[in-house]
């Protein structure tokens, strides 16, 4: 067997929870340049994006990774990794480490595999969940993903405790959860497919003996998740991130910012940057859920150990 056995007790939620929180912040660290390089070809376009930029011009995910190092230096792919990392402390936790539980409560505890509606209202609430809770530092990380390191262009944040509170002190609450309907959506839809297939691709090959609850068992099930999640959130999330890294004004809302990429940019708009994103929630879901089974494992076999001995 590839990896850690799998423990014979079902992990606790605390188990669950410490986790997912770890294990997406380890795919973070791994994958945040090709979320830096989505975040700017997303926004590219945009009438203040394309202002600061002048004469740059982003030409595919390593394209502009190479752009970004060339002018700004390697430091830039990493703008906003501690907000990244606060809000994937907070975020996975909830949506991830709390899934099993909230299938289990919809279920009533009657069934070991719910049906797909039921893991799909479990995805929603989660998702719903970790986005009330997350918010500020998604869009704290998303505009500093989008501001450019370039002398000359002025940086709207210097650190994130001092944007936290710039934006609290310009834009008040409201600011700092900006783009939360949009981000609902989003989630829903990332967490419902991500989850869900999943769960569902892990469950198709075990059930018929294709591999072993292993390493390459969970690769494969989560770049299946990686890529039907893409194709489904792409759009709500150019939305997402255009909207929230805005300036006050610029669009008086979610569906507003929607119809004006839609009439000024066409509908290719809102598949911009697909390939860093496929890319990136691929290999996210990759190192994430291997990261998260195994350290699942990996707790349970050190608390079985201190039981042991206690």
């Amino acid at each position: 067997m590839v990896g850690l056995k799998p423990s014979d007790v079902p992990p606790p939620l605390g188990v669950k929870v410490l986790s997912a929180g770890t294990a997406a912040c380890i795919a973070d660290l791994v994958t945040f340049p090709l979320d830096t390089a989505k975040v700017r070809l997303q926004i590219q376009g945009e009438k203040a994006a394309a202002e600061a930029a002048k004469d740059i011009r982003y030409r595919g995910v390593f394209g502009t990774i190479s752009t970004m190092v060339r002018t700004e230096g390697p430091r830039s792919l990493y703008n906003g990794l501690v907000a990244g990392l606060q809000r994937q402390m907070a975020f996975a936790s909830i949506r991830i480490g709390l899934y099993d539980n909230v299938k289990n409560f919809y279920t009533g505890g009657k069934t070991d595999r719910p049906g797909v509606g039921i893991r799909i209202l479990a995805g929603c609430t989660t998702g719903a969940m970790a986005v009330s809770v997350a918010q500020p530092t998604d869009v704290v990380k998303v505009r500093f993903q989008a501001q450019m390191n370039l002398s000359g262009v002025q940086r709207r944040y210097s650190g994130t405790l001092q944007a936290y509170k710039q934006i609290f002190r310009l834009e008040g609450m409201r600011g700092l959860w900006k783009g939360t309907l949009p981000n609902i959506t989003r989630n829903a839809l990332v967490n419902c497919t991500e989850l869900v297939t999943y769960d569902l691709i892990k469950e198709a090959i075990l059930k018929h003996n294709i591999l072993s609850d292993n390493l390459p068992c969970h690769f494969v099930s989560a770049f299946g998740a990686g890529f039907c999640t893409t194709v489904i959130a792409s759009p709500v999330d150019v939305v997402k991130t255009r909207y929230m890294n805005s300036p006050p004004g610029q669009y008086k809302s979610a569906v507003n910012c929607a119809w004006t990429m839609m009439t000024k940019e066409g509908p290719t708009a809102f598949y911009k940057g697909f390939v860093p994103s496929f890319l990136r929630l691929g290999s996210w879901n990759v190192v994430m859920f291997v990261t998260f089974e195994q350290l699942k494992r990996a707790m349970m076999i050190s608390k079985q150990r201190m039981e042991a001995t206690a």
